[in-house]
């Protein structure tokens, strides 16, 4: 009989699906850096595309590298030929902040200075490589305390949080993005919903995700090109082929003396991929493939810190979809598909040219559906009993969803945030406790779903605990920082109505975790 090695081939036929998913997730991606930093802050596109785009996409190919490998030994030691690899790619909520809130506006601060337009673009790129170090190391030393978490937190914590993610971010906002050309959008939507959920057949059988993306791309270029679109259609153009190697360089320590004033942006962006790492495990291990917890986050530090030394700007994750990629039939070799078209893209200049042409409206809907099937999957995998416990979990996304969209767009201008955590003449405002209650949503998900999964359980003691591990997190700005970006600080350096606010948040969770105490002797005398 042969060897589960010697069966195991290396493309399966849903990882041409796979394939299309996740290159799509990492090219929206890049899509955005590139729009959010060329379109809005003005930076040079060479500096984006030749300098920041290769040392990024050598991440993408290396952890993808180590994922498939990893896959087929975990294939080979279970036997077993249904093996999906985790998904790795660059992190979104983490590379839009590194775009919107350290490159941005680090340039037009060099530029502010007196630099140049180029010396200031050159500062800006090593910045950005300074910080991808940084966050590196850091994952690198908490990799190891990812197996003790999983015990410490049940699944309605850990995939809860995942599943407001989900919804929220992964599936609101692209779904806005997809309807701003409904016809093109929404049609591509529905076409994956009855490929991907519905396995509706398909002619000549096709790949679903191929076809579902031939059609958008068909109706975005035929009806946009007769002028049936309006001011939703950009006319393509020829993108340019950018030939630039990701050299392993210093010119991160170079990035180190102007990365002070944002390390309290950088910081919690690090911490909350191992949040992630932690969580993606998790779901990997509830749809049946047993990664380990440290495997995950060392492959995440490790490309991530490749990345940076190589010129790269983004994090790299693993993604929290491998549920819904499991379910598409991909295997293993999907993400080695991924990693050699991005990293080898990134240098020879065609991830480029591809950001260039493909609309977003196409682009979202895969999004989208991935964001449900997370969703789906925290209900499945997690005991009916603490399905409450999921739904409270969602209600932090929701906070950061609307501060996003409130300040990140210009909605609620950046000066009447910073007032909010000054101005004491009228208490907490509401828009306040959206901030506060958004910055740190992942970890403040994972605790208030422990906390009532705790509480379902009978265990006040272990709610209780929770909620003062919240209020010590709270402190120090973990979660519920007063600083409008999310920054974290020493406890004894808030003043004013940011330190009153920061206050009343380690209150309340100290008062109740002591009501929750008092009632758990109460429940043992009995």
């Amino acid at each position: 009989m042969p060897s589960p090695s010697r069966r195991l081939p290396w493309i399966a036929p849903g990882d041409i699906n796979g394939f299309f998913g996740l290159v799509v997730d990492n090219l929206s991606i890049l899509g955005f850096i590139a729009s959010a930093l060329i379109g809005v802050f003005g930076l040079p596109a060479e500096i984006v595309f030749a300098r920041m785009f290769p040392g990024t996409a050598l991440g993408v190919l290396i952890g993808n590298l180590i994922y498939t490998a990893m896959a087929r030994r975990l294939a080979r030691r279970s036997g077993r030929n249904d093996i999906t690899a985790m998904p790795l790619g660059l992190d979104a909520p983490t590379s839009i902040g590194m775009a919107l809130l350290v490159l941005g506006p680090a340039f037009l601060g060099f530029k502010a200075q007196g630099m140049g337009e180029y010396a200031a673009a050159i500062a800006t790129w090593q910045l950005g490589m300074a910080a991808l170090v940084v966050m590196g190391v850091l994952k690198l030393m908490l990799a190891f305390v990812g197996d003790a978490v999983t015990r410490w937190v049940p699944r309605a914590g850990l995939l809860g949080s995942i599943a407001g993610i989900a919804l929220m971010l992964m599936g609101f906002l692209p779904l806005l993005e997809a309807l701003r050309v409904p016809v093109v959008g929404f049609v591509t939507l529905g076409l994956l919903l009855y490929v991907l959920i519905a396995k509706g057949p398909l002619p000549w059988r096709m790949p679903g995700v191929l076809f579902a993306f031939a059609v958008g791309l068909a109706l975005y270029y035929g009806l946009g090109g007769a002028g049936l679109l309006g001011s939703g259609y950009l006319s393509p153009h020829l993108p340019q082929l950018r030939l630039a190697l990701p050299w392993p360089g210093l010119g991160f320590i170079d990035g180190m003396a102007y990365l002070g004033p944002y390390l309290a942006l950088v910081l919690p962006f690090g911490l909350l991929m191992v949040v992630g790492g932690i969580n993606v495990s998790e779901s990997a291990r509830a749809a049946g493939d047993d990664y380990r917890t440290r495997d995950i986050l060392l492959t995440e530090a490790f490309s991530t810190l490749v990345a940076g030394v190589c010129g790269g700007v983004a994090q790299t994750t693993p993604y929290i979809g491998q549920p819904a990629y499991k379910h598409m039939g991909a295997r293993s070799g999907y993400t080695l598909l991924t990693g050699l078209f991005i990293g080898f893209g990134g240098m020879l200049g065609y991830v480029s040219g591809l950001v260039e042409l493909l609309p977003l409206a196409v682009l979202a809907p895969i999004i989208i559906y991935v964001a449900m099937d997370i969703a789906v999957q925290a209900f499945a995998a997690t005991p009916p009993r603490h399905a409450p416990a999921v739904v409270f979990a969602f209600l932090p996304a929701i906070a950061y969803l609307l501060t996003i969209k409130l300040g990140n767009q210009g909605v609620v201008p950046a000066e009447q945030f910073a007032r909010l955590f000054a101005d004491a003449s009228h208490g907490i405002s509401e828009l306040a406790v959206i901030v506060v209650l958004g910055n740190g949503f992942i970890i403040t998900a994972m605790l208030w779903a422990t906390m009532l999964a705790a509480l379902i359980d009978q265990q006040p003691r272990r709610a209780a605990k929770t909620l003062m591990v919240a209020a010590v997190l709270t402190g120090f700005g973990v979660i519920h920082s007063v600083q409008p970006q999310g920054g974290v600080y020493w406890p004894w350096s808030l003043s004013g109505h940011g330190a009153m606010i920061a206050v009343q948040f380690m209150a309340a969770y100290g008062v109740l975790a002591v009501v929750f105490w008092g009632l758990s002797w109460r429940a043992r005398n009995q």
